[in-house]
């Protein structure tokens, strides 16, 4: 049995749609098992289990483990997030799985000035010191993530804090599909795999494709790291640490030049989706 957590998250959700397209049954973890995951209807039964877990309730983890081989490990980036997937990654190993898939991040190393990525590798080292198997996913930059832009792109604006410098996208359905792939297919599991879509885009160049998709002239304004990260709390309300995460994930892209990798295309043996493509399948949300 294969366990999902974060089945409500963009990540964990594609996976589920991933798993049920190659007909894999899964069990769906979820701290609301009351609401319906989008997506799932009672049709996806007996395929999808959907039961109840909570990082921070161990009995709940110990319950939602049992009897599965496989975790597909997904969680929301916070400042408690190493210490409740170390408590994942140790329960599971208690309760027999065998393999993990993790999604982690790019620069996830010890001295990373990224703080979230730091975490990301306490995690990863805490995982390879299991001894289980473990498949490592780091994915760039959510294109889902990129819905959040509407409210300035309404107002003909886009703010960051990345100059010119290219940025790496990836869908999260080529996400959940890679994972979906690493959890059935035992010949790419126990790898460490970068993920990225087609290109890298600069946020000027994100700013004219918006402006021809939508026909309202939509224009980069590059603020300084402080100036951005005043905004990010200010008005769009985001906690200090996050604030801090989205700016210092924006400057990585300024010293780290971000490519394309083919990653994508060498698990599934098709590209990854375009990002051209995705902003055409979401233009309602970035209309006047």
């Amino acid at each position: 049995m294969i366990v999902a957590m974060g089945a409500t998250g963009a990540t964990g959700n594609a996976l589920l749609h991933s798993l049920l397209t190659l007909g894999t049954p899964v069990r769906a973890l979820t701290r609301t098992p009351h609401r319906p995951i989008p997506g799932i209807t009672g049709a996806h039964q007996p395929r999808v289990e959907v039961q109840y877990a909570d990082a921070t309730d161990p009995h709940s983890l110990r319950t939602a483990f049992k009897g599965a081989s496989q975790l597909f490990l997904a969680m929301a980036n916070s400042p408690v997030q190493v210490e409740l997937e170390t408590r994942v990654i140790d329960i599971a190993a208690h309760a027999g799985i065998g393999h993990i898939v993790k999604i982690s991040a790019p620069a996830a190393e010890p001295d990373s000035p990224v703080a979230v990525s730091r975490g990301h590798h306490a995690v990863e080292e805490h995982l390879r010191a299991s001894g289980l198997t473990r498949t490592i996913l780091r994915p760039y930059a959510f294109m889902q993530n990129l819905l959040r832009l509407a409210p300035t792109v309404a107002q003909g604006v886009i703010l960051g804090t990345t100059g010119d410098a290219p940025c790496n996208y990836i869908d999260c359905r080529d996400i959940g599909d890679v994972a979906a792939a690493t959890l059935t297919r035992p010949d790419i599991a126990g790898g460490t795999y970068t993920l990225t879509g087609t290109e890298a885009v600069s946020y000027p160049e994100l700013a004219s494709r918006l402006t021809t998709l939508t026909g309202n002239q939509i224009r980069y304004v590059n603020l300084t790291p402080d100036e951005l990260r005043d905004n990010l709390m200010h008005n769009a309300h985001m906690p200090t640490w996050l604030a801090d995460h989205v700016t210092e994930i924006q400057q990585l892209a300024m010293t780290r030049p971000e490519t394309p990798t083919t990653t994508v295309t060498d698990i599934l043996g098709r590209p990854p989706r375009t990002l051209d493509a995705f902003l055409r399948e979401h233009h309602a949300h970035f209309r006047r």
